[in-house]
């Protein structure tokens, strides 16, 4: 058997798994798809066809038990994460689950308590963790090459960027927010992952659904997945725009995020602040360090990225199956970013500070 290819279904033949998760598969000799699944049967058609591998299927229950099946890939909306994932788990199923891990914190607890149950593996789509850049800052504060690491600012600020307006993206029953979920998971994790995933201590915060509200005249250039948008009978009530304050047991942070702000200037950096030196990672791309040597202000600029992420964060999934290893996206470390985002939502709904000690 561990001389065979690893076999894998991918839920859900949207975006993300078009864009990321099937190339990486395809990409990688280690593997082989068997099954494309979704609920529309034409996506998991377009799918067999595309890639010319795997049988379509628009019922995951009906693979569920064949003992074939190593590995899946949920790329499903929100809503769907946590039973899809339990249910593979429950099955012998190793899973690779796109962010964010659930709608809730409550929800990201139930899929590591099945994962502690079954002991398979539950990896996160945090796909960050596995950006060269990002890892060299890793590395840069642990050396303490930044000194004491005090305070952290992110923003993900976008002109005007809401992703399939009235569709999944937008309805918080099937999203569980908007922008903070959808992007600021992302940041937010980075930050975490950087910092040695510090437990937060409390957590302020304010979300805001204003330019998305009126749908029918929403005025935008682009738009994530507008394949999915339903501006005439869909729903948006989910948050556009959001801030938060949060003191962990490491560095303080502040978070100011956006899908849409009437400002058309994108500002998508995060500020790691220490008393020797700080980082300015641009996302996505490289990031720039200064600091002081020899009585002088330096900078340096760094792009270490030589090898996709998300290829990586696929390639590392089908290895940890055989290894055993722990990754870093593992859901006992996102459980942290999970329980911080749930802090900021219910203290916007709550106007208060939330005391997470």
């Amino acid at each position: 058997m561990a001389n065979d290819k690893i076999k894998v279904a991918v839920i859900g033949c949207g975006t993300i798994a078009n864009s990321a998760h099937i190339p990486s598969y395809m990409a990688n000799d280690t593997c082989e798809i068997k099954y494309f699944c979704d609920i529309i049967p034409e996506r998991a058609d377009a799918a067999v066809e595309k890639y010319g591998c795997g049988k379509a299927v628009y019922d995951y229950h009906e693979i569920l038990d064949d003992p074939e099946i190593e590995a899946v890939s949920v790329c499903t909306p929100n809503l769907a994460h946590p039973t899809i994932s339990i249910d593979f788990l429950r099955a012998g199923k190793n899973v690779l689950c796109e962010k964010p891990a659930a709608r809730t914190y409550a929800e990201a607890l139930e899929m590591q308590k099945a994962q502690h149950e079954t002991g398979k593996v539950l990896n996160i789509g945090v796909v960050n963790r596995f950006n060269e850049n990002v890892n060299q800052i890793r590395k840069l504060i642990a050396d303490g090459a930044l000194g004491e690491v005090y305070h952290v600012y992110v923003s993900f600020r976008a002109h005007r960027s809401i992703p399939g307006l009235g569709g999944a993206f937008t309805t918080k029953a099937i999203a569980g927010g908007g922008a903070l979920i959808d992007w600021g998971v992302h940041y937010l994790d980075i930050v975490m992952y950087c910092t040695g995933d510090p437990q937060p201590l409390t957590v302020s915060g304010k979300a805001f659904c204003k330019l998305g509200k009126d749908m029918k005249n929403y005025v935008y250039e682009s738009m994530w997945s507008e394949m999915t948008k339903d501006v005439e009978n869909g729903t948006y009530d989910v948050d556009d725009s959001v801030t938060a304050f949060v003191r962990t047991e490491g560095p303080t942070i502040t978070l100011n995020g956006a899908w849409a702000q009437n400002i058309g200037v994108a500002d998508t950096y995060i500020d790691f602040l220490g008393d020797k030196a700080g980082i300015r990672l641009n996302y996505g791309g490289g990031f720039t360090m200064w600091g002081t040597a020899d009585g002088k202000l330096t900078s340096e600029a760094f792009n270490t990225n030589t090898y996709p992420m998300f290829q990586c964060e696929i390639d590392s999934f089908l290895k940890c199956i055989r290894s055993g290893e722990k990754l870093p996206s593992h859901i006992d470390q996102f459980v942290i970013t999970s329980k911080m985002m749930q802090a900021m939502y219910d203290s916007s709904e709550q106007d208060r500070e939330i005391d997470l000690r």
